[in-house]
Formats: C-alpha cells, structure tokens, sequence
C-alpha cells in the first residue's frame, strides 16, 4: 500500500513541524506540503497532489474556513480534516458541512492524528468522541416542531440501507458485499443522497442523517 500524501496548513512553524515529527514513524504517511495560510496551501495543492490535508483555521490572509471551502469546490477529491483550538460547536457543524471531513483538537495524540488520517482517506470520513458529543448534544436540544408533510424526507429501503451503512463506517465495497450489490450501484446512491441533501461529502451526509434521525 502506497504511502498516505499529507499537506498541513498552519502559521505556526513550530507546531506544523511538531506534528510532521510525531507522525514521523508512520511509514504510511508522507507530508508533501506545507503551508502557512490559506492561500499558500491552495497555491500548492496541484504540484503537491495531496491525499489529506491537516487544516489550521486562524491564519493570516486567507484562513482554513475559506480554504476548506476552496478545496471543496476545486479540490473535491482532497479530504480535509480540522485540526483546530476551537472547541466552539459552531465551527464543527460550519466547517464539516461547508466540506470538511474531520475535525480534531490541538491537544490530539499522534496515534488519533494517524488514525483520523488513514480513515479519512479510507471512508471519507472520521468522528470522533468529542464530535460524536456534539453531534448528539444537537440532536437532543433539537426543538419539537409540528411534523409537516411537504418537509418529509422519505428514503427507499435501499437508500436507507447504504446511509445506516455508511453511518457505521463500512466502505463501499463492504455495503456492496453486505447488500449483495455492485459497489458501483452504492456509490450511485450515495452520490444521490449527496445530492439530494446538499451534501458536499460523506462527512456531510453522515451530518445531515444524524441531525434528521434518518438512521436508528
């Protein structure tokens, strides 16, 4: 297996190098960018051809929330994960929904850092706890709204099955075997969800079905 290509956006030197050395002894990982903002990374992105990109979120000029955004619409095949200070759930939902595929404190221990890298890169995603807590703190302060049918969402079984799977973090030719369907056919109805919803990722799509209990 070829190693995993990684770009790190931060303006501090110091931690950027911090992290390349703690993630040194993971042959499967390979830093080939470094960047000290936004625009820097992007300028290098198409040389560089990164798998993953570790994204800082304050940076001087263009910062990781714009840069996310960017890569999203131009880089679609790069995933990005947020290795961010801010704890703020605001930004968790803003940038996991605005393209991110991951997001992960400062204070992450290289072995989550790793490990957060490789599944991001594997399934599309990665949540963790501290996410997960998020995510089902927003599901139960969730105001009780009068059910309406025109805002319905309806899924076919099918459709239901590959979203509970891709919750569960099964890759596509995992759903394929489970299904007794091509994995082809799972990547056609995921991409239709995707679209469907608005979602710009399986990050997102993981989001958007767990804000709108569309999984058990």
């Amino acid at each position: 297996m070829s190693a995993i290509k990684v770009a790190i956006a931060d303006d501090h030197k110091i931690f950027r190098k911090g992290v390349i050395l703690s993630l040194r002894l993971f042959t499967n990982i390979k830093f080939v960018l470094e960047a000290e903002n936004g625009q820097e990374l992007l300028d290098g992105l198409p040389a560089a051809e990164p798998d993953v990109v570790l994204m800082d979120l304050r940076m001087p000029g263009k910062d990781g929330i714009e840069a996310t955004k960017a890569i999203s619409k131009q880089f679609s095949h790069i995933k990005v994960l947020v290795l961010s200070m801010y704890e703020d759930e605001r930004f968790v939902y803003h940038l996991m929904e605005n393209g991110a595929n991951g997001y992960l404190l400062k204070n992450a221990e290289p072995a989550e850092i790793r490990r957060a890298i490789m599944e991001v890169h594997e399934k599309g995603y990665y949540l963790n706890n501290f996410v997960n807590r998020i995510l089902l703190k927003k599901s139960h302060s969730r105001v009780k709204t009068a059910p309406s049918l025109n805002s319905e969402i309806t899924l076919s079984d099918k459709e239901r099955d590959v979203l509970r799977f891709i919750c569960m973090e099964f890759t596509a030719a995992e759903i394929a075997q489970k299904m007794e369907i091509s994995p082809r056919t799972v990547e056609a109805i995921k991409d239709r969800l995707m679209e469907r919803f608005g979602s710009k990722n399986t990050a997102g799509l993981v989001f958007f079905a767990v804000k709108n209990n569309l999984i058990d």
